[in-house]
Parts: structure tokens; C-alpha cells; sequence
């Protein structure tokens, strides 16, 4: 029943007394007590021995009781949190920055960080708020790397199609990587594929503690997110990376696709695809996409247009409750 029990009976001249000593499980106690008195001269006496065994197995409790506390906890580790398991690239020295997720090493190619997205420099006279928050991305990424020496590691491939090398990029001696201060200070957005849910975890955290905080670009509306209910805003923003928000109306299934709807217009209203054959790993994440309806969310990706406004959700990253 969760504990041991010793029983202590006690019988003379057809009265008879009980006491129950009750233990822990964990107790280092091994003590099985029993007492039958037989013929005595006097119930004195018969009480005193009843009374002198109670005291003993109320003393082997208290002598076992820092025994129990004392025993060590013991931690599961049969199936411990995965890590992010990065492949080392090289090494090398940053000569210029280029952009806000951009650099060039010292007689080597063009750097792009892998997994975080970027406000872009401004265009030739661009004015208005977005000029500013892109150039502090670039000043944030020179502040970090600046001569400084670097180790690239990667996650998937290691060159987009530009010719640039896409790397997890650390400072000498460092453990944070470069994308995760630049997620912390609020200049730079989890991208919409990181490649592994175990290296997503900290660029998210860093991300949410920013968002957090109003911090960077975090303090502009237009980077928070456009709100799913105005398809036609969010359809401005068409060919650029963007976080949407809003609540599902309905989901469903179509061919080898699952279109998570935020209207009742699939012409005009903002949509989430998922292919058929990714639902499973969604659903593995917590994010099953059929149960999604009724449920506020927070889409990341780059908005293309089919009828009305849409993101295809490739990763379980890309999508979560905004509850």
C-alpha cells in the first residue's frame, strides 16, 4: 500500500491492545515486532511491557526518518533533451560587414548567418522608420565581429544560391553564437527554417526574451506582425519575410494539402498550407494542424499570393500559439 507496517498485539485475560507502527517505504528499518504476554502477576505489568515495546518502534522511527531524507534523488536520464549538433565549417577573420546578416571574411567569400532574418538596408532615398532599424542591424552585426576572429559551423547546406557560405557563426571563445546575440538585442527574427527543433530552441528563447522587451525592431509595429484579419496589408508585403497573427477559422484537407484558413474567402483571405506529408512531424511538435482551428497562432514566412495572401509551413517552427 506505499508503506510499511509492523503489527504489535497484545492479549491477556481476554483484553487484548494493538498498536500499528507505520514506515515509509524508503525507510533503512527492518524491525518486526510482535508481543504476547502470557500469564502475569498483575494488568500493571501487563501494561508497562506494551507500553515499553510502543516506545521502542517510535525510537527505530525516529533514527530511520534522516536515513529516508537522506537518500539520494535520482534524475531520469534515459532520454535527455538533444543538443544541436553543428558540423564545423572553419575558421577565419571578418574583414567587412556587409548587412545586418551579412559579412565577408579576410580573403575569403561572403558569410550569411543561417537561421535568422534581417531588416534589409535601406534602398538609394529611402527615408522613414525601416531605414533606421535596418542600419542598426548592420551596426549591431559590426559591434559583435568587428576584427574579430570567428568559427563558422553549419546545419544543413553550406552555401545558398548566391555563392555565400551559410554558417552558425561563433566569436573566439564564446558559446553563444552570433545569431543568438543578435536575436537578443532585437535585431534579427528566427527565420522560417532552422533546420533542427534542438538548435530552434535557443534562437527562439533569445527572440521571445527581445519581443519581450520592445527591443529593436520589436518597437516597430510593422515587425511585430500583421494581423491576419487584414489580408490586404498582410498582401503588401508579398515576396518579404513576415510574421502573421490571427485566429483560425477552419481547417481543411485538399488533394495532398492541408489549408489552415483565418477567413471564409480562400480568394481573398490569409492562408497557411501544409503538405499532407508533413503533418505528422507538426503533430509531433504539439502542433497537430488539424486542431488548430479556433486556436490564435503566430505564422513566420514569406508571403506569396494564391487568390489572397499565403505562407507555406514547411517546419513546425514556423508556426506558434499566440494564446
Amino acid at each position: 500500500m506505499g508503506r510499511r507496517t509492523w503489527l504489535l498485539w497484545n492479549s491477556a485475560l481476554g483484553r487484548s491492545g494493538v498498536v500499528f507502527a507505520v514506515f515509509p517505504p524508503h525507510c533503512n528499518v527492518s524491525i518486526m515486532a510482535m508481543f504476547v504476554r502470557a500469564r502475569v502477576a498483575s494488568p500493571a505489568e501487563d501494561f508497562r511491557r506494551f507500553i515499553i515495546l510502543a516506545a521502542v518502534i517510535l525510537a527505530a522511527i525516529a533514527l530511520a526518518a534522516p536515513t529516508a531524507r537522506a537518500q539520494p534523488t535520482v534524475q531520469n536520464t534515459a532520454n535527455p533533451a538533444p543538443a544541436c549538433a553543428l558540423e564545423a565549417l572553419g575558421n577565419g577573420s571578418v574583414r567587412r560587414v556587409i548587412d545586418g546578416r551579412t559579412f565577408q571574411l579576410d580573403g575569403g567569400p561572403q558569410v550569411r548567418l543561417a537561421a535568422i532574418e534581417t531588416p534589409p538596408l535601406p534602398l538609394p532615398g529611402e527615408t522613414g522608420p525601416h531605414v533606421r532599424i535596418g542600419l542598426a542591424a548592420k551596426a549591431a552585426l559590426e559591434a559583435l565581429l568587428a576584427g574579430r576572429d570567428v568559427s563558422l559551423k553549419k546545419l544543413g547546406p553550406d552555401a545558398d544560391r548566391y555563392g555565400r557560405m551559410v554558417a552558425h557563426v561563433f566569436v573566439a571563445e564564446q558559446e553563444r553564437s552570433v545569431q543568438q546575440d543578435l536575436l537578443a538585442q532585437g535585431h534579427a527574427r528566427v527565420a522560417a527554417e532552422v533546420g533542427a527543433p534542438a538548435c530552434a530552441a535557443a534562437l527562439f528563447a533569445a527572440e521571445r526574451a527581445a519581443r519581450a522587451r520592445g527591443l529593436g525592431l520589436w518597437g516597430d509595429p510593422y515587425y511585430v506582425s500583421q494581423q491576419a484579419e487584414n489580408p490586404a496589408k498582410v498582401l503588401a508585403e508579398r515576396g518579404r519575410f513576415t510574421l502573421v497573427e490571427g485566429k483560425v477559422l477552419s481547417v481543411r484537407e485538399s488533394g495532398g494539402t492541408l489549408y489552415v484558413n483565418f477567413g471564409r474567402r480562400w480568394s481573398e483571405d490569409f492562408t497557411v498550407t501544409i503538405r499532407k506529408r508533413d503533418e505528422r512531424a507538426f503533430a509531433a511538435a504539439g502542433l497537430e494542424p488539424k486542431k488548430l482551428a479556433g486556436r490564435k497562432i503566430r505564422v513566420r514566412g514569406f508571403i506569396e499570393e494564391r487568390g489572397g495572401p499565403w505562407i507555406e509551413a514547411s517546419r513546425p517552427e514556423q508556426i506558434e500559439f499566440a494564446e
